[in-house]
């Protein structure tokens, strides 16, 4: 283990984060509404600890592995988490630790869970900070250092890979440094286009920011407790709605399209199937929202808005679904487990999986009559290595293993229903936000006891980095030499 190495990493992501707090602390002078010196102290801190870590701590050996790269991301999750709590503490507005820790784990794991309960005088500077997390965390805070620091070490891909969504790394072009700078410019001008599009449906600036971070991360932390409910306007939820969408798209679609090969983004086999969810979902729940609502237009207005908002994993509402008829909540279960593409900022299982372990099983089945026949499985046109079949398969089982061992957990507390147990933990591992029943839409996660939060926050954790990386840390092997 290159120890000297992963703490310049560790060094250089305390100062990002120090950096990415100062808007939030200019917004808290401007305002005025006293959450400036909780900004101040806890910059302050990051560049005590992060300043001597990246400038005196030398590596002897520059190269980087699998072993560090996978613990640099899981350290570096858990430090900016830590980190990123303390606003909310030393502000006063989340005065107890492992409330705070579940809030910033929440947000930069583009979740959405929230444990605050009243929206009614928030501090503008730390509700910012809580929204600017999703930004952060939507498409990887590895990979904005990687886009900002490009030469500080010699190898990338293994960070980029170890926090990148979905079953395999695909770079956009052939250097890591450049690939992260393009994600990121792609990532901020879509940001920029939502902004002004919100500020012209009439928004105002803030809240247009707000909502924007929450839908460009798939996150959807929300400066009103009602959501993006509160604004009661058709125009925001149809804006709000088609972001959230192309917010789950593979972002190296958009890349593609953008370098002229848009008959690549038209042929994508993902993209087929994640519409094609979408689309069937959001008719079937619009169906059954019919005699509920009274037209299909309402229907329609509410149904895609929120199986966008849980199939990209960014958790807004514009309704109570809590309300909605039974087949409706379990088709918005199923896609909970779904999620959005590979490459995105969404959570979830990832429609590529999906489709791959149905191909899977489609395979199986022939198998059983026709044994001798060499079947491969095809994806995008080409034929799909049966390592990464393994690895699929393998992922989806320690997913699913992992939700049910959260459920357990969570349930000892002896406080909530089965309902509400078992959607926290599903909603947590894929980072989607509220669940059913007491984590409803229209409630909360404040009801759970510290060891409830602690679970869901390795939930949200291991969800947004896909397993591994933080189960790599526990495994004594990683850190010998």
């Amino acid at each position: 283990m290159n120890k000297r190495l992963v703490l310049r990493l560790l060094g250089a992501i305390l100062l990002i984060e120090a950096l990415a707090m100062s808007p939030s602390l200019l917004i808290a002078l401007v305002c005025g509404d006293g959450d400036a010196m909780a900004f101040a102290l806890t910059i302050g801190t990051l560049c005590i600890m992060g300043l001597p870590l990246w400038f005196l701590v030398k590596p002897i050996k520059p190269n980087l592995r699998a072993r560090e790269g996978f613990v640099v991301v899981a350290l570096s999750w858990l430090v900016l988490s830590g980190f990123g709590a303390m606003p909310f503490v030393l502000s006063g507005v989340i005065p107890n630790y492992v409330d705070a820790f579940f809030e910033a784990v929440s947000g930069f794991t583009t979740t959405g869970a929230t444990i605050m309960t009243s929206f009614d005088e928030p501090m503008r500077g730390i509700m910012f900070w809580r929204s600017f997390t999703h930004w952060i965390g939507g498409m990887g805070v590895l990979v904005l250092t990687l886009a900002l620091l490009p030469q500080m070490t010699g190898r990338t891909s293994h960070l980029v890979r170890a926090e990148s969504p979905g079953p395999s790394l695909s770079k956009i072009v052939p250097k890591m440094g450049d690939s992260a700078k393009i994600l990121y410019m792609m990532y901020g001008a879509l940001t920029a286009i939502q902004f002004a599009i919100l500020v012209i449906a009439g928004l105002s600036p803030y809240d247009a920011a707000i909502h924007t971070m929450g839908t460009a991360g798939t996150g959807g932390f929300s400066n009103y407790g009602l959501s993006v409910g509160a604004f009661q306007s058709p125009v925001v939820d149809v804006i709000i709605t088609v972001f959230m969408v192309l917010f789950g798209i593979n972002f190296a679609l958009f890349y593609r399209v953008l370098t002229g090969a848009w008959r690549d983004m038209l042929k994508s086999e993902e993209l087929h199937w994640y519409l094609g969810l979408f689309g069937a979902a959001t008719v079937a729940i619009c169906i059954l929202l019919m005699p509920t609502y009274g037209n299909v237009f309402q229907s329609l207005r509410y149904s895609s808005f929120q199986v966008a908002s849980v199939m990209s994993t960014t958790g807004y509402a514009t309704a109570d679904f809590n309300l909605w008829p039974q087949a409706a909540k379990m088709i918005l279960i199923l896609l909970m487990f779904v999620g959005s593409c590979a490459g995105s900022t969404a959570g979830g299982l990832k429609v590529v999986r999906l489709a791959l372990l149905c191909k899977i099983s489609g395979r199986e089945v022939r198998h059983t009559f026709q044994p001798r026949k060499v079947q491969v499985v095809r994806f995008e046109g080409k034929g799909v290595e049966e390592s990464l079949l393994t690895q699929v398969a393998v992922f989806f089982f320690v997913y699913i293993l992992m939700i049910l061992m959260g459920a357990l957990l969570v349930s000892f507390e002896g406080r909530f229903d089965f309902e509400t147990n078992f959607t926290a933990a599903l909603t947590c591992a894929s980072n989607v936000g509220p669940g059913f029943s007491m984590v409803g839409p229209m409630e909360n996660f404040a009801g759970y006891g510290p060891m409830a939060k602690i679970v869901l926050s390795i939930l949200m954790l291991a969800g947004r980095l896909e397993i591994f990386p933080i189960l790599v840390i526990f495994h004594p092997s990683v850190w010998k030499k």
